[in-house]
């Protein structure tokens, strides 16, 4: 798609030529066109999985292209690594932080590039001096010299920009540069974008906050399923253009419901909270129910507390307040082996480090959570476990040569269905999937969608995580929105994406929080 042509005020100082990334099993991006125009804010937005990160990856040196090119001046250019990008004048603010929590503040803001006395020796007091301005031009009243790990997330993430800052960067990448500041910091961080505009910066700003895009942008293209959906001046857009370049005018086949009934609550939590080191809140006073055979989605933004709250459902925190039911009865076991055996599973967000042991086999994976049902007295039945093993093998369609070899051997796909047969052999009453189709391809998210689905068929409830807005609007039977831990909306099937949108963006001019 041909993007906006640039005007003399905004002149392109990048771009980026029939990009094509490919990794294993996937491909990120098909054919990207993308243009940085210098003195204004290029927004980038689109769904998880879309391809955006791995653009800006790609621009910063981080990432190599399969195919396509870089051009600056109208001439190709080839990162080989991250300094060749910051040598052209490429700076970077990662969504996750990159920093050193027992080093100093200044020492983080000029690590590897600190000024030196006689061209061999740190200059301690101007790497201070320096940071001190810095911090000072972000009008935030940080010691340079304290250690970073005491401060809060949002003043680390000012700390982040700061590096970026310190660089002197004539084009600045931010990746949900808000997503842990406060409204003031937020106010603070758009005055130094306005700062940058006027001095010829070019910035790309990510973000799935929408009516901050707008606020900020000067132009926008949107991806998706690593293509460019829609690209223009900002003048014009509002929320529903950009819902419908996000995810087009039809959902995709999420596999129709079988129309059966949802049964009796099977679930309900009460009040949960999970306090936050530093004050607020992780998890604010939530509280949801869940039928037998129901597909609840539960959507938000990062750091919404949607993970969180999963985590409070299986034990694994001990400070959090509230309480559950299975079935009506209170669920007061406090540990996780106690809760699976109570009807609860989950599968985790992180597949590779939290649901699975990559160095065993398929059927060692499979049946890690349930050997108690192959084992008589003292011995375990390995003939029993095999049949269990083919059975569900069979029943998800993971696609195996062999039960027996390494569960590293798998797509990512086939390794997300281990995870939910490992989940389903504990025989759960409520299965809780945290983001279930991250990181797979499009077929692979088809079959999990499928099963899903037969699950709830089959009378299991499911309540599943996700930031794909697509995904919980196809999928879901009702919805629930969080926001800064808090249950912000609640929507029936065929809601409006732009209402479940608003209300997963916290209104931080009216109410700050503490990150």
């Amino acid at each position: 798609m041909t993007g906006p042509v640039p005007s003399a005020e905004h002149p392109v100082g990048l771009s980026i030529r029939g990009a094509v990334k490919v990794y294993p099993g996937t491909r990120a991006l098909k054919g990207v066109d993308f243009d940085i125009r210098m003195g204004a804010v290029n927004v980038l937005v689109g769904e998880n999985g879309a391809g955006k990160s791995t653009l800006m990856k790609v621009i910063a040196g981080v990432e190599d292209l399969t195919e396509g090119e870089i051009l600056i001046g109208g001439k190709a250019v080839h990162f080989r690594h991250k300094d060749d990008a910051v040598a052209h004048g490429i700076g970077i603010v990662f969504q996750e932080l990159n920093l050193f929590p027992d080093l100093t503040v200044a020492e983080n803001v000029f690590m590897g590039r600190e000024p030196l006395r006689f061209g061999f020796d740190i200059d301690k007091g101007a790497v201070v001096r320096r940071t001190r301005e810095l911090l000072g031009r972000l009008e935030q009243d940080i010691d340079p010299e304290m250690r970073l790990g005491f401060l809060r997330i949002g003043q680390q993430q000012i700390i982040e920009i700061a590096k970026a800052l310190a660089e002197d960067a004539r084009i600045l990448i931010l990746d949900e540069p808000t997503s842990a500041l406060s409204a003031a910091e937020v106010e603070v961080l758009f005055r130094i974008i306005d700062e940058l505009k006027a001095q010829g910066v070019g910035i790309v700003y990510i973000s799935h906050r929408l009516e901050e895009l707008i606020r900020v942008g000067d132009y926008i293209t949107v991806l998706r399923d690593g293509e460019i959906t829609g690209s223009r001046p900002m003048e014009g857009v509002d929320i529903p253009w950009i819902v419908r370049a996000m995810i087009g005018e039809k959902s995709k086949d999420y596999s129709q419901g079988t129309g059966h009934a949802f049964g009796e609550e099977v679930f309900r939590a009460e009040n949960i909270s999970l306090p936050k080191m530093g004050g607020g809140w992780l998890v604010d006073d939530v509280s949801l129910s869940l039928r037998s055979g129901e597909i609840l989605g539960v959507y938000g933004l990062m750091g919404a507390g949607r993970s969180e709250f999963l985590e409070c459902v299986m034990a694994q925190h001990p400070g959090s307040g509230g309480r559950f039911f299975v079935e009506g009865r209170e669920m007061r076991e406090a540990s996780v082996d106690r809760r699976i055996a109570r009807g609860i599973a989950l599968v985790p967000e992180d597949r590779k480090r939290d649901g699975l042991v990559q160095i065993m086999s398929i059927r060692e994976n499979l049946t890690l959570s349930s050997l108690k049902s192959f084992t008589r007295i003292f011995h375990m039945s390995l003939s029993a476990e095999a049949d269990r093993v083919r059975d569900y093998i069979r029943r998800l369609t993971i696609k195996v040569a062999s039960p027996e070899n390494p569960v590293s051997s798998l797509s990512g796909g086939n390794q997300q269905k281990v995870v939910i047969g490992k989940a389903l052999m504990t025989g759960p009453k409520v299965l809780m999937m945290d983001e279930p189709s991250r990181g797979i391809d499009i077929g692979a998210k088809a079959e999990i969608y499928r099963t899903m689905r037969q699950l709830a068929s089959e009378g299991i409830g499911i309540i599943f995580v996700t930031s794909d807005l697509e995904e919980v609007l196809g999928l879901s039977d009702r919805i629930l929105v969080m926001a800064d831990g808090r249950v912000t909306g609640e929507f029936q099937k065929g809601a409006d994406a732009a209402q479940v949108i608003a209300a997963a963006t916290p209104d931080k001019t009216k109410k700050g929080h503490a990150a």
